[in-house]
């Protein structure tokens, strides 16, 4: 069962945050922000004028208590010891700001809007550096790639996910995920069943900084890798009966958090899909088998098999919760030392559920 943290807002909770001394912050319809302790406690609240739905929360990891927050086409900058009056605000974006990421030097902030253009802000000197416009549609997730403070991935509800580096104001390689649908899916449709299109809702990078993950609406989740100036897909597999709404790697590993409009929360291992692309099978077989079964016998988990595949070779899930709400948000952090899964959704509460054996 979940705990739940109550209170600190009245609407739907649209995003979340976890800072490295164990901070959370929470941004809801209607303007409203919130800062909660390990406890589920809260610390601080505001509501942003206009009160415009904040779509996205981000610590900045250098200054435990400096917050970014975007709400309509504004960014703002706040103190979370005092969360009345922002540090700064910048408006940057001509329409609604969907996402926010910093890059591991924190010197740019990436902004992603429903025009489909990317604006990257200069931190240091407080004003546009570049402008991303490739996407045709909505742009709904950008990800800076850790270790590449130049390089970060976008997605978007045309169905494409692309490459950029900042020397470049196009993007290096992009994919349609609609177009590039091809045999390596591991779920044929079902007949009478309706496709519904890839608009694709997320990306996360994982900690090497050179794979990512997205989901899609089509129920999907794909992994790619970046080769240089263009990616690969890895993997592709249904982890969700209706949309992926959030794809989310563990830190420092191949862990991937998804949730879904199927009100479902699972977790994927997916070292082991990666690393028969990218190992001779012959030279490493003995060394990944001994490394997966460590891994399953610490987990605890007797109901998964070593390799985390069923006997057709399908990706399983390492770990499914019956969530019951559309999940809106979802991360993973340490709450007291243990890992912890933490989900926002429909309702005004946040969720939390133990991650103890991993």
């Amino acid at each position: 069962m979940a705990v739940k943290w109550t209170g600190g807002h009245s609407s739907p909770i649209l995003c979340l945050n976890a800072s490295q001394e164990g901070l959370v912050a929470s941004g809801a319809e209607g303007g409203d922000l919130s800062v909660w302790g390990e406890d589920g406690i809260l610390l601080g609240h505001t509501c942003f004028q206009g009160a415009e739905d904040v779509t996205n929360v981000l610590f900045s990891p250098s200054c435990p208590t400096k917050l970014y927050a975007s709400h309509g086409e504004t960014i703002s900058i706040l103190d979370v010891r005092s969360l009345k009056e922002p540090l700064d605000d910048f408006h940057v974006n001509e329409e609604e700001i969907n996402c926010l990421s910093l890059n591991e030097t924190e010197n740019l902030l990436a902004s992603a809007d429903d025009s489909g253009t990317i604006k990257i802000l200069d931190l240091e000197n407080k004003k546009i550096s570049r402008s991303l416009k490739r996407h045709s549609n909505i742009c709904s997730s950008v990800a800076f790639r850790p270790q590449r403070p130049q390089s970060l991935v976008s997605c978007g509800l045309d169905m494409q996910v692309m490459l950029w580096n900042l020397w470049k104001a196009r993007p290096l390689w992009i994919t349609n995920l609609q177009e590039d649908e091809t045999e390596e899916m591991e779920s044929p449709q079902s007949p009478g069943q309706l496709l519904n299109p890839a608009l694709a809702h997320s990306v996360s990078v994982a900690s090497c900084g050179n794979v990512f993950s997205c989901g899609a609406e089509d129920g999907k989740v794909r992994i790619f890798r970046v080769m240089g100036i263009k990616c690969e897909q890895e993997l592709g597999f249904k982890g969700h009966t209706l949309g992926v709404s959030q794809v989310c790697f563990l830190r420092e590993s191949y862990l991937l958090l998804t949730g879904g409009n199927d009100g479902k929360i699972k977790l994927w291992d997916v070292s082991s899909e990666i690393e028969k692309k990218h190992k001779s099978p012959t030279k490493h077989t003995h060394r990944k088998k001994t490394k997966r079964a460590t891994y399953t016998k610490q987990g605890g988990n007797t109901h998964a098999s070593v390799t985390g595949e069923d006997e057709h070779g399908k990706i399983l899930p390492k770990l499914s919760i019956e969530h019951g709400e559309k999940v809106n948000w979802l991360l993973s952090t340490k709450i007291k030392g243990y890992q912890n899964i933490l989900v926002a959704d429909q309702t005004s509460c946040i969720s939390v559920y133990p991650l103890k054996e991993f």
